[in-house]
């Protein structure tokens, strides 16, 4: 599988408190994008945490035998993961109040589960189209689904970016969490708002039907995220299955 991710301060922040990475083992890739929150620098120590911890326990996960294992297992890191980052943010004053929304995939030859909390997004292009496979856990989300607002609206509410659900701020949280079959050619995408705040669907979907290089697009979006004014970090992670990929080989 073809994978690349990328984190950029953007252009008016001092710090960047998004947190991204890919990792590999025998059951294929686990990606997972974190934008964290709270006061000076907890953000980043709660993003990260999340990431640090998802790699060592990655290293030691079983091999999934289905969608349903991936599932089970990932429900459960997930909450190892807030407890983790929680009872930081206890013990230090300075992280009081610190968490981070998470969004991640877990990605095999033949399905994708992806699990989320807060307003960092999935998306997927496929045969079918372009599509966002989760549903943020934001205030304006849910005035746009009861029919308070509108689409238009949210996009320029002046509380857009209150959380609903966040990782670590709460001893206990729900993880929203869903499996996709894969095919050839498809992409899986996560990114923090710093992306979604700056790029329409259309122009996320336009940019990755080019396809001429992943590392590229994925440069290049950051790249227009910042021309259209960069006010957040900005972080993705991109994976693409192989269309030529056979059994037994091992993923790249």
């Amino acid at each position: 599988m073809e994978h690349v991710f990328l984190t950029d301060r953007g252009k008016v922040r001092q710090h960047n408190e998004d947190s991204v990475s890919i990792f590999e083992n025998g059951s294929g890739l686990l990606a997972i994008v974190a934008d964290g929150m709270g006061g000076h620098l907890a953000g980043d120590v709660a993003s990260q945490m999340t990431i640090s911890v998802f790699k060592e326990m990655w290293n030691e996960a079983p091999d999934f035998k289905g969608p349903q294992e991936a599932e089970s297992w990932l429900e459960e890191k997930v909450m190892e993961v807030n407890r983790s980052v929680f009872a930081h943010s206890r013990e230090n004053s300075d992280c009081q109040g610190m968490g981070t929304t998470i969004v991640t995939a877990i990605v095999t030859q033949s399905f994708a589960t992806i699990g989320h909390i807060g307003d960092s997004r999935c998306y997927i292009l496929n045969k079918s189209g372009f599509k966002q496979i989760t549903q943020d856990h934001s205030l304006v989300n849910e005035l746009v689904k009861s029919g308070q607002i509108s689409r238009e609206d949210a996009e320029h509410h002046p509380r857009k970016n209150v959380l609903l659900r966040a990782l670590g701020t709460e001893e206990h949280v729900e993880l929203d969490i869903q499996t996709l079959s894969i095919e050839p050619d498809d992409i899986v995408l996560l990114c923090s708002d710093g992306l979604t705040n700056k790029l329409t669907d259309s122009v996320l979907e336009e940019e990755l039907r080019k396809n001429d290089d992943l590392l590229h697009t994925a440069e290049k979006l950051v790249l227009m995220a910042n021309e259209n004014g960069g006010e957040d970090n900005i972080s993705l992670a991109a994976i693409k299955k192989v269309a030529n990929y056979e059994l037994g080989e091992e993923p790249c």
